[in-house]
Order: C-alpha cells, then sequence, then structure tokens
C-alpha cells in the first residue's frame, strides 16, 4: 500500500445542504491529498432515488469550491467521462454493482434470502423478547444452488445476502488503532433489496476498490459500517483500505452538532458572510491540532503542509460559534478591501441603500470607504449593514429615545452644547470638512464649558444615533460625500442630523 499512490475520495449523498461535518470530512481528505502528493476523488451517492436531488448536487460542488476545495476526479472535474474511473454517480453504475452481485452468487459467496417482512421482523422480535442480538438467523443460508434457482425462476421476491465466514473482521483505523468486530455481530449483511437496488454498505465497497481508493477518511457514524465492507472486500480478495474515522462535531451543549444549534450548512455560513478561508481554518481544528499544539491560524497551503492524520484526535469536538467568529474577524482584516465591499454589497442592495446595479464609480469608492471603516469591528458580514444604518436610516427621535441616549440628552449640560452645535455647524459652507467641524467642536467646548463626554457624547448621538462608535475624523467625510452621492436611500450631511438634534430633547 504504501508504494502507492495515496487516492481518497469524498462521496456525499445530494440529499440536503452540506453541512459543517460533511465539510470537514472533504477538507481533511482533501489536506492528506495534497499533502501526499495524491487523489482527490468526488463521488455522489445518489442511489436514494426519492431523497437526492439536483439542486443539492449543484449547491455541493458550488460550497467545495467556495471553501477552496478541487477534485482530480469526480463530476465536473474537467476530464473525459469526469476520470478513469468513472462514472462517478453510483445511479450511473448500477451494471456495475449487478455484475460484481452475479460473481459473489456464482462463487458462492453470496446467496439469495427469500425471507419477508413478516418473517425478519418475528425474528426481531424474538430476539429482543429472549434480549439477544438483532442479527439474521440464517435461514436462507443452507438453500441448495438448485433450490435457490428454483424459487428465483418462479418469480419468489428475494434479496441477496453476503455469506459471512466464522472469523473475526478486523482493520486498522488510523484514528483509533486496531479495531475488531465478531462475525455474529455482522450477520449475514443484505447486499442487494429485494427490490433489486444495492444497499450503502455495498456500493460503496465496490466504488472504492474499483476507484483504487487507499485511504477511506469519514466520520465515525460509519464505524459500525465498516466490519460489513471489510467482509466484501474479503469476499472479493480485494486488499483493505486503510481507515481513519473522524470523531463527532458536537454544540457548544456536547450534544450533536444539529440545526437547534443555529447555522450548520456551509450555505447558511455563506450567507452570514463567514469567509471561506475562516471556515477552512475553524474546521481544520476540529478534531486537529498542528505539531506544537498552539498555532491557530492557517491558510490552505499552510494546512496542506501542517497536516498529518496521525494528529488527529479520536476525541469529540466541540463546535465554538466564537472561536468561527474570532478567526472570521482575523481573515477580514487580512481581506483585501475590494473583497470584503463586493461579498457586502448585496447585503446593502437588498436593504435598499445602493443600487442594484450602478457603473458610478464615485458610489463604488464611496462604498469601498464604508465597507473599510466598519468590517473590523464585525464578526460576519451579514452584520455590516447595521453597524452602518445611520448613514442610511438615522431616525433622531427614535435615537433619543434609547434609554442610554435619553439619560444623555437629559442633561442640561447636552442641550447646551446640542444648540450652540447646530447654530455652528449651520453656518459654515458645505460640505463640513473634519477640519471645520475639529473648529467647532472646539469653538463648542469654550461656549458651553463642557468637555469630555459632555461634549462629545450628544454630538455622536446628534450625528450616528449612538453615543460611542467610530472617530470623527472618519465619520465626518463619509457622512458628506454620502450626501452628495444618488443613492437609493439619501444620506443626511452633518448640517442636516445637527439641525435634527434639535427636536431630540427628551419627553418630560
Amino acid at each position: 500500500m504504501s508504494q502507492q499512490k495515496i487516492r481518497v475520495r469524498f462521496a456525499p449523498s445530494p440529499t440536503g445542504l452540506l453541512h459543517v461535518g460533511n465539510a470537514r470530512t472533504a477538507l481533511y481528505n482533501w489536506l492528506f491529498a495534497r499533502r501526499t502528493g495524491g487523489d482527490f476523488l468526488l463521488r455522489i451517492e445518489d442511489t436514494d432515488v426519492e431523497r437526492s436531488d439536483a439542486r443539492f448536487e449543484s449547491q455541493l460542488y458550488d460550497d467545495l469550491r467556495w471553501l477552496g476545495l478541487d477534485w482530480e476526479e469526480g463530476p465536473h472535474s474537467g476530464q473525459p467521462n469526469d476520470g478513469p474511473c468513472g462514472p462517478y454517480r453510483q445511479s450511473e453504475r448500477l451494471e456495475i454493482y449487478r455484475a460484481h452481485t452475479e460473481q459473489l452468487l456464482h462463487e458462492g459467496k453470496a446467496y439469495r434470502c427469500f425471507c419477508t417482512a413478516e418473517q425478519l421482523e418475528a425474528e426481531r422480535t424474538a430476539a429482543i423478547a429472549a434480549q439477544q442480538p438483532q442479527v439474521y438467523s440464517g435461514r436462507c443460508r443452507a438453500l441448495s444452488d438448485a433450490e435457490s434457482a428454483r424459487r428465483a425462476t418462479a418469480g419468489e421476491s428475494f434479496a441477496v445476502r453476503l455469506r459471512i465466514p466464522d472469523a473475526p473482521l478486523r482493520f486498522d483505523d488510523i484514528v483509533r488503532g486496531p479495531v475488531e468486530f465478531a462475525a455474529e455481530a455482522v450477520s449475514d449483511p443484505i447486499l442487494v433489496r429485494s427490490g433489486g437496488m444495492p444497499v450503502y454498505n455495498y456500493v460503496v465497497t465496490v466504488d472504492d476498490a474499483l476507484m483504487g481508493i487507499t485511504h477511506v477518511i469519514r466520520g465515525d457514524d460509519h464505524l459500525s459500517n465498516t466490519p460489513k465492507q471489510v467482509a466484501i472486500y474479503h469476499a472479493f480478495g480485494w486488499p483493505l483500505p486503510r481507515f481513519a474515522h473522524l470523531s463527532t462535531i458536537l454544540g457548544p451543549d456536547r450534544t450533536r452538532l444539529s440545526k437547534r444549534h443555529g447555522a450548520t450548512s456551509l450555505a447558511s455560513f455563506r450567507e452570514m458572510g463567514i469567509l471561506p478561508e475562516a471556515l477552512a481554518n475553524y474546521l481544520a481544528l476540529l478534531g486537529w491540532g498542528a505539531e506544537g499544539g498552539t498555532r491557530e491560524t492557517f491558510t490552505l497551503p499552510e494546512l496542506t503542509q501542517a497536516f498529518t492524520l496521525e494528529r488527529v484526535t479520536p476525541s469529540p469536538a466541540v463546535f465554538d460559534p466564537q472561536k468561527l467568529h474570532w478567526l472570521n474577524r482575523h481573515y477580514i482584516k487580512q481581506a483585501a478591501p475590494e473583497r470584503i465591499a463586493t461579498l457586502a454589497r448585496p447585503a446593502f442592495v437588498q436593504t435598499g441603500w445602493l443600487p442594484a446595479q450602478t457603473d458610478n464609480a464615485a458610489i463604488e469608492a464611496w462604498f469601498a470607504q464604508v465597507v473599510a471603516l466598519f468590517a473590523p469591528s464585525v464578526d460576519q458580514l451579514d452584520q455590516l449593514p447595521q453597524k452602518a444604518r445611520f448613514l442610511f436610516a438615522l431616525d433622531a427621535q427614535t435615537a433619543a429615545a434609547e434609554p442610554e441616549n435619553a439619560a444623555v440628552l437629559a442633561t442640561e449640560i447636552a442641550q447646551s452644547v446640542l444648540k450652540d452645535f447646530a447654530a455652528r455647524i449651520a453656518a459654515l459652507p458645505a460640505p463640513v470638512t473634519p477640519e471645520a467641524f475639529k473648529d467647532v467642536m472646539n469653538a463648542v467646548k469654550a461656549a458651553t464649558g463642557a468637555k469630555g463626554k459632555d461634549l462629545f457624547h450628544p454630538v455622536r448621538i446628534a450625528l450616528t444615533g449612538a453615543h460611542s462608535g467610530p472617530e470623527f475624523d472618519k465619520v465626518i467625510p463619509l457622512v458628506e460625500t454620502g450626501s452628495r452621492l444618488p443613492l437609493p436611500t439619501p444620506v443626511a450631511s452633518v448640517q442636516t442630523r445637527a439641525a435634527q438634534s434639535l427636536l431630540q430633547r427628551p419627553s418630560a
């Protein structure tokens, strides 16, 4: 095995959105392939016809590429037939499974099972009553080839079961070490249902073997499937791949991560404005740590150099949204401003504050400055509209009614500051420059005797609707420039805001 080229695969079912657990599995497979110079295959397990949906498959491709993952073989790989081992959709491989089933029946390694659902349920009920394992009794195992063929020819419905030898099923797990299952715990598993559809454990094993998969890296929810798959490998005489079963991802309450914990799909994180490099970095740390154990920020190329399966832990990993947000803030600050502006723009268009389409360079330049000011203070990009809300939708009366603001504005000194400030700002020529604004504030200070928060808090509430926020020398140019742009929602100028501040008197 060590002489073979490493080949790994990610094999999701297109029955829903890609969630973080499967995304981590894809990432670990990809990192392992890239680190070892191997191949990363994408295979679509769509034999569940009723639940499989083409839109989920399309979304899957988008999500993987968004995360930065590509594949050598698989759907949309750009190669003829998607690669040398195609097709890569299980629904297109049914004839392959059928031929292999015939081989197992012919060699006596599988047999037809004519047991009805009622018979199997009766066996299960009896096993429960006797406190015995709920495994198949082997009722049809001893049927002669002639009797089995006769009943099949007569049209009797049957499933196909694998004949499990009376020997333990063993495999070595890179994450968990040696694993062993007793043969009786596996029983004789069904390979093909009575309706003719092959089951998951069968098709995934055939596919992995025929596609030359050397390492099967997947979630530990598949651990109980592995002995059945090992038995299928043995039945065909195929060499076993190396297995690595990844730990479960838990929510903050240490129960299995699910929708009730919040966003779990990559599509949701994309909509929220989590950057792909932040999510990839965070997913890598859910169950793996670099040598040394202290470093927390990695780009994909850095992860590729550092990642090893030997450092993957079998202990459950806890999904911590705060840690993800910390990483996202880190990458937002590092990202090119124009990229962040492009990603944030749809949210501002949706609020009606930016035009859906524009060739106005001044608007785009101004918006880039807006994003550059507020992006470092958000956890995810969909928080930007709320941060910048005062530029587009400042309601003086509502702002004044906020409890903290009302307490500031209720003082006599605050009212004196606002009155003097509004008069001095009104006398300035438009637009108000940061320098002129600073001169006004100095004059208000001298005239009213106010200083510190008594001086600045009332003015900040007047201009932004809050008593804390970005520095005035950054806010003033944004307000004044925005007020002269043809935006769907006009931006009120500093002078307009100052005039409105006189109405911000708390009711008696």
